[in-house]
């Protein structure tokens, strides 16, 4: 019985140490594995995982756009502060693809990114044929822009606007709003300022962004220095660009704004955007699950279009009265065109109150970038951003009225999307299931190996106390003690002595 204790302490100690190892190794090397699978697999390569995604984003985007109806027109020539109604959402399906794809020697790689949008009749609150009135975009920025030329070419430009009938404001469609129209007024204005308007053709707010790139990106593909994966090299060749009046604020940092370099920290990211003309940093808000998947949420900062009073490395951007407003201007044809949050959230309240019938909500207009932090790869997103023109009385010009200095919204847009569907659940299979389930393992070998070893130390020490009770107990003759000397036979004792003392003589 007892032996078979021993041999059964044995197995289970042998057991147990080779458990305890192998949870040992796990713990050691499972973060390795993981971590160099989750560069091989980030990188833009063609052998890795990630780059059919890079190449064709399979998450399905959608831009909603909402448009700002000006309800009191007539008032608004006569000095009355603009009353606006928001319609929409016009949806878009949008589709990217890149083409160009051209790898460096240099550890980049060049590409053009394309955009196709689809409107979406069954996700929209009306269709693209329905009328609304906005300020004619056209007439209204040239009035500003020629506002510092001389009087008789202003007196010419308010001849010309009366004889095309061209006023403040027009009731348009939302298709041509979006997509573009016919006007003489812009062959009239490079008539009359040479170069004012440099293109010819239909005008439309959306026109540049359907079937067309975003300009030529060289970005890092990680190969050499993962830290550096998705970051721009440069745009157009530009590793600066000139729209701004800092060196810092004409930077070009950050990714193209799809992915970033895996292992981030919960500080910040930047992304270089071409529709924004700058490069934009967003701040860590919380960490969030999304659909199980541990992630980041990123979110814009109040600072973001602050102006240079309020925060001064934004002077070179916009030298604007008001925090809130991004002035555009030097980089879309010198128009008077500015971006912000939707409804002026996170703005100047004056800007708020220039008008009637905006609403800021952090909910509804706030925008963020919800990541997976050990990818870098995002899982939800929605970006929004409002285009507003300032608009006001011209001397000269008697179509602009007597309207006030205004910075009036035109539309807002969200462009939204999340990783969904196959593409989901691998993401989760590979990249979350797998790693928990190896974080898991090493602690329960961990846990079964010293579960397992005390085991068999109790076994052992039973077994050896089982041996100790059933061994006879016999006494040496050392440990026998002498006999006792007794004060009855004192005699017995004395001729005992006198024996011993007789055999030695």
């Amino acid at each position: 019985m007892a032996a078979a204790r021993r041999r059964v302490s044995l197995g289970l100690g042998l057991a147990g140490a080779a458990c305890a190892l192998l949870g040992l190794c796990l713990l050691l090397v499972g973060p390795l594995i993981i971590k160099e699978q989750v560069i091989k697999n980030v990188r833009i390569d063609p052998s890795s995982i990630s780059f059919s995604m890079w190449k064709d984003i399979p998450v399905p985007f959608y831009m909603s756009v909402y448009f700002f109806e000006v309800l009191n027109p007539k008032e608004v020539l006569h000095g009355a502060k603009p009353v606006l109604n928001q319609r929409g959402p016009y949806v878009y399906r949008e589709f990217r693809y890149k083409t160009n794809i051209t790898f460096h020697d240099n550890d980049t790689v060049s590409y053009l990114e394309y955009r196709k949008l689809f409107f979406q009749p069954d996700l929209s609150n009306g269709s693209e044929e329905e009328y609304i009135v906005v300020p004619n975009i056209l007439m209204m920025g040239a009035a500003v822009m020629m506002e510092n030329l001389p009087n008789f070419v202003k007196l010419l430009l308010s001849g010309a606007l009366a004889g095309l009938k061209q006023e403040a404001f027009m009731n348009r469609t939302v298709g041509e709003i979006m997509w573009g129209y016919e006007d003489p007024l812009i062959d009239t204005i490079n008539m009359l300022v040479p170069g004012m308007i440099p293109f010819k053709g239909k005008f439309g707010l959306f026109v540049e962004l359907n079937n067309s790139n975003s300009g030529l990106f060289t970005v890092n593909t990680g190969k050499k220095n993962i830290s550096r994966v998705h970051i721009v090299d440069s745009w157009n060749g530009l590793k600066k660009v000139n729209y701004w009046r800092s060196s810092e604020c004409n930077m070009i940092n950050g990714t193209a704004g799809e992915m970033w370099p895996p292992f981030m920290s919960p500080t910040s990211l930047e992304f270089y955007s071409p529709d924004a003309c700058r490069s934009m940093t967003l701040v860590y808000e919380q960490s969030r699950k999304f659909e199980g998947v541990p992630t980041y949420r990123f979110v814009a900062p109040k600072t973001l279009f602050a102006n240079g009073t309020d925060y001064p490395p934004n002077e070179g951007f916009c030298p604007c009265l008001q925090s809130g407003i991004l002035n555009v201007s030097t980089c879309r044809l010198n128009a008077p065109m500015f971006i912000s949050h939707p409804h002026f959230y996170n703005a100047d309240p004056a800007l708020v109150n220039a008008v009637e019938g905006l609403h800021p909500s952090k909910d509804q207009h706030a925008l963020f970038l919800d990541v997976h932090p050990v990818t870098g790869i995002p899982m939800s997103c929605s970006i929004k951003l409002q285009l507003n023109l300032y608009i006001k009385h011209v001397s000269g010009i008697i179509q602009t009225g007597k309207i006030k200095p205004v910075v009036l919204p035109l539309l807002w847009f969200a462009e939204s999307g999340s990783i969904e569907g196959p593409v989901l659940k691998q993401f989760y299979t590979n990249l979350v299931l797998i790693p928990s389930l190896l974080d898991y393992l090493q602690y329960i070998f961990l846990g079964l190996g010293v579960l397992l070893i005390i085991s068999a130390a109790v076994l052992m020490a039973m077994s050896q106390r089982t041996d100790a009770e059933k061994s006879p107990h016999h006494p040496t003759m050392q440990s026998k003690p002498p006999p006792a000397s007794s004060e009855t036979t004192p005699l017995l004792h004395d001729a005992g002595m006198l024996s011993q003392d007789d055999a030695e003589a």
